[in-house]
């Protein structure tokens, strides 16, 4: 769920009519979504024909594994909801639960069908304007996904979840400082009561200052996400990358450390197995790699993988272009969003397909994203066919946004600069 850290919906805890006080101690220990679930068992007990309350409850459940980053939630929401379809037939919020659950189970192409047929049935639902946000997203149907988002904003002027999703739109267009205000705007509407909510936003901005090179900002934020939410897994994979960005490589590695033990998934093990080698463990960094590649194996052929992972641990480590380029093409099958089109490029590249891989590079740079390693990866496939005016251009860009991989991008230009480079 690794990118849906940047996509997922801040949906409202389903209102209880259960008073606030008198509260056992432990249940004050409770997470938002640990409440909502405890409420809504409550109203299944009291109506266990209340197909409403096998809703709510399906609904804590989803909002439990963005919490936690465990699927296994997603499986128990599902459960949940076929007790409610028992209850009372495609009932449309049950429905609409559901397509919630497919987008985290990055069931994509699915989800947009289903909020489609959503759609026709209710075309006011501003939700449902929202899945539809983040499955074409996913898709790279970008046009489709702006759309979606701008009428989820005139349906209802300043919802949270439309604020936030035009806040990812502004950055896949490459404007960063508009992300930003957006994000701001969002926390500003965000229930107190919410912390995971208010964690979420200010992880999101962290990860927009991050990606432009601002890290007192992104630290600050960090800090109170963490603050909020202690041993948020979201905020701790940004407060590792702020470590690597600081060069402070066995913080990170803590850090990473941290939160594998909380949210034990292949692509958080690929960024700690990343940054061990950073910081010079090797023992440990050939262990953590062939762990990963293992446990990302297993996945490969489920909607909700660490395929792009996958991609560039062959590509960039193991060194095996061939599987690389064949995950790639697998993944590549299911989806066109500019981070899969950078990671089919870049294993057409590293085998040497060079032509091949300059549509899907060029297709993802139209967007307008700014991120640094994925100019960096243009910039080398365009050196590789010759055109150094596109590869400077590409390759300064990321250096400038003094983010991930622009160490590496000033490298290759002062390669260029010096007339070594191929």
């Amino acid at each position: 769920m690794k990118r849906l850290a940047q996509l997922l919906v801040i949906l409202s805890v389903v209102a209880t009519t259960f008073a606030q006080t008198n509260r056992p101690s432990a249940e004050l220990k409770l997470s938002p979504a640990e409440h909502s679930i405890s409420n809504a068992q409550r109203l299944i007990d009291q109506n266990p024909k209340s197909y409403e309350a096998y809703n709510a409850l399906a609904l804590a459940l989803s909002r439990r594994a963005r919490e936690t980053s465990d699927v296994r939630f997603y499986a128990e929401a599902q459960d949940e909801l076929k007790k409610s379809f028992q209850i009372s037939p495609d009932n449309f919020d049950g429905k609409r639960i559901e397509v919630w659950l497919l987008l985290g189970k990055h069931e994509f192409a699915a989800a947009r069908q289903e909020a489609l047929k959503l759609n026709k049935r209710m075309p006011d639902d501003v939700m449902v304007y929202g899945f539809l946000t983040d499955a074409n997203v996913e898709l790279g149907n970008y046009d489709e996904a702006e759309k979606a988002a701008q009428l989820m904003l005139d349906l209802r002027p300043g919802n949270s979840p439309g604020i936030t999703r035009a806040a990812h739109l502004r950055e896949l267009f490459g404007d960063v400082d508009g992300a930003v205000d957006l994000m701001n705007m969002a926390l500003q509407t965000t229930s107190p009561s919410e912390a995971e909510d208010e964690a979420w936003i200010l992880t999101q901005i962290a990860h927009l200052d991050l990606s432009v090179g601002r890290f007192a900002e992104a630290e600050k934020s960090l800090n109170q996400a963490l603050t909020l939410f202690p041993g948020y897994h979201y905020a701790l994979g940004n407060l590792a990358k702020l470590r690597i960005a600081q060069k402070r490589y066995d913080e990170a590695v803590q850090v990473l450390e941290q939160r594998y033990q909380a949210a034990p998934r292949a692509e958080n093990l690929y960024d700690l197995a990343e940054a061990l080698q950073l910081a010079g463990h090797a023992t440990e960094t050939g262990r953590a790699f062939a762990d990963f590649e293992k446990k990302s194996l297993a996945e490969a052929d489920r909607a909700d993988n660490s395929n792009r992972e996958l991609i560039f641990y062959y590509a960039d480590y193991a060194h095996e272009p061939r599987k690389a380029l064949e995950v790639a093409q697998e993944e590549f099958a299911r989806r066109h969003d500019v981070y899969t089109l950078d990671a089919y490029a870049w294993a057409l590249h590293v085998n040497g397909e060079n032509q091949k891989a300059l549509k899907p590079m060029e297709t993802a740079m139209a967007v307008g994203i700014r991120d640094a390693r994925m100019l960096r990866h243009a910039g080398e496939i365009a050196l590789a066919m010759g055109d150094r005016a596109a590869a400077q251009k590409y390759l300064q860009q990321a250096a400038d946004l003094n983010a991930g991989d622009s160490d590496l991008a000033r490298a290759t230009l002062a390669l260029l600069s010096d007339g070594n480079h191929r």
